[in-house]
């Protein structure tokens, strides 16, 4: 899904006169003398100008040119929008092929070079409407978002997977805003059944840079193929897909050696990922921009493991991150 990037300056080196072999007179001592001290003082100066440029703020910025928007704070990770102006546009199933149409979500920012892209898919029997609150929640934090309809509301995981790849495909190939989009920047995410095409799809095409599952629903419940980032967020009062069978039998399944967490919600339902959800976004916004993006700022959010509390039942996963 996306580059990566890292760059490094080469520090100066002091330059030391070599000693004279002999004198050849008394008057051309202090002038040897006098040129040395200059010599030395002029390499002092440009050694430090060499460490100046090597620690200035730019250069963690420049290491990595897929960074998007400020540094990040709780607050900020937190809250219901980014630094971004979202703009919106509709996708009609009559002019795609592979999947049902949806929305596109996308920053209207046209000098910070392309986004990376997620495409997001509904649930069992639901449309986009259901996921629809997470669209402008990513695009305003430096994303191209599409939440899209399946080509009907009861397809399986594994065709939602299908239609989530073929949404990527589409946004990077035909939209009105592929200009917009990194094509090797790329993740899914979903909900319940469109969960599990997530991890479908995620199976499906290696180079997917990063996964969300939300309450996610797959009767396949073992994953060793998978080699993409993967987030998985379950329920503790989970009815339709149980956590016991569904979320953490998946992130069992996942490859030891992958970059993977298990988010498992506090007084939360299957459905909970219908509604606007602060822990939702914070921990999904997070996973994306740094797997997507690549973006180690968000590193302080992931690792250490977040900690039990009023929204966390349980959180799993290994730290710090390889990816």
């Amino acid at each position: 899904m996306q580059q990566q990037h890292t760059g490094h300056a080469q520090p100066a080196h002091q330059g030391r006169s070599r000693p004279d072999a002999r004198t050849k007179s008394r008057s051309a001592g202090p002038v040897r003398t006098r040129l040395r001290s200059h010599l030395a003082a002029l390499a002092a100066l440009l050694a430090i100008g060499g460490l100046a440029t090597f620690t200035a703020p730019g250069a963690q910025a420049a290491a990595n040119p897929y960074e998007r928007g400020p540094a990040p704070t709780t607050s900020s990770i937190e809250a219901a929008r980014g630094p971004y102006t979202v703009a919106q546009t509709s996708v009609s199933s009559l002019g795609v092929t592979g999947f049902g149409g949806g929305t596109i979500y996308y920053p209207t920012a046209t000098g910070d070079g392309t986004f990376g892209a997620v495409a997001i898919s509904p649930g069992y029997t639901a449309t986009q409407s259901s996921i629809a609150w997470l669209g402008p929640r990513l695009a305003s934090q430096g994303f191209v978002v599409l939440t899209i309809d399946t080509l009907t509301t009861l397809d399986q995981p594994d065709s939602r997977g299908r239609q989530l790849l073929a949404a990527l495909d589409y946004l990077t190939q035909r939209s009105s805003v592929r200009g917009r989009i990194d094509s090797s920047r790329l993740g899914v995410m979903g909900h319940s059944m469109g969960g599990g095409g997530t991890l479908e799809a995620a199976k499906s095409r290696p180079s997917l840079q990063a996964a969300v599952a939300l309450t996610g629903w797959n009767l396949d419940k073992s994953w060793p193929e998978i080699q993409t980032p993967t987030l998985l967020v379950g329920a503790d009062g989970d009815s339709i897909a149980p956590v016991l069978t569904h979320s953490e039998p998946f992130y069992a399944g996942l490859p030891s050696s992958l970059d993977k967490a298990y988010l498992e919600l506090n007084n939360a339902t299957h459905f909970t990922p219908n509604t606007s959800n602060t822990t939702i976004g914070k921990y999904s916004l997070a996973w994306l921009k740094r797997f997507i993006d690549n973006d180690t700022r968000y590193e302080q959010f992931l690792c250490p493991l977040p900690s039990p509390g009023p929204a966390i039942e349980e959180y799993r996963g290994n730290c710090p991150h390889t990816s």
